[in-house]
Order: C-alpha cells, then structure tokens, then sequence
C-alpha cells in the first residue's frame, strides 16, 4: 500500500507479517527539531507505522483500522543513525487491537509506544 508521508521521510517496512512489524528510518537533517535531534513526531510516525503495519496484514477483506491513541515514552536523544522500530500486537478484539512498539538505535533502547486502533468496515460516504 501506497504511503506518501512515510516516503516522505524515508520510512522502510522492512518485514510485515500478522501481529508483527519491523520499520527503519535514517535520520537525516531534514528530521532533526532545532536542538539537532531528532523530532519526537518523526520518532512517533514510525511508532504509529510501525502498529499500522503488524495490524494491517490480519483485517478482513473489507476492514480497515486508525489509530485510537498512542502513549509515547521517550528515552534517549537521536541525533543520526538508523533507527529500527519493531511492533508486536499485544491483544485483537473484534473492534480493538492493542500494539507495543520498541524503537532503538544500535540496538539501544531509545523510546517505546502503546497504542489501541479500531477496526471497522468503512461506510460508503467519505465526503
């Protein structure tokens, strides 16, 4: 599936299966806040990515899922580097799924997010 923000600031999937996803992400210039680090909203994007991806693959024909909320806990500052993010899905009901991220940096911990996405079919109106 076509995702033009995560192209836009490099993301990668680099594996996708039902309940799991691993994502990387060069830092660059372009995504460091004013202090030289990386922004906390690009380390969240490929948080939120990340859960999208391990959800994605175990919806039905017809289903599509949204982030409902994300808790973001960030533990060490990213300044450059090849940020690697791996998702589990924790728990799927019919109607909510709960994922756990882990985002590290040569193999450190650098931050960790939770999250709860809905699961639905969408209706016929998007206007």
């Amino acid at each position: 599936m076509k995702n033009p923000f995560g192209e836009l600031i490099g993301l990668n999937i680099a594996r996708q299966d039902a309940g799991f996803s691993e994502l990387n992400l060069t830092i660059t210039p372009d995504l460091l806040n004013p202090h030289q680090v990386a922004h906390g909203a690009v380390l969240y994007a490929l948080a939120d990515t990340g859960m999208g991806a391990a959800l994605y693959p175990s919806l039905a024909e017809g289903e599509l899922c949204a982030t409902i909320e994300i808790k973001m806990n960030y533990f060490a500052p990213v300044f450059s580097g090849d940020v690697v993010c791996q998702t589990r899905l924790v728990h799927r009901g019919k109607k909510i799924a709960h994922l756990e991220s882990e985002l590290t940096l040569d193999g450190k911990l650098v931050a960790k997010a939770s999250g709860n996405y809905a699961i639905f079919k969408p209706s016929g109106n998007r206007s």
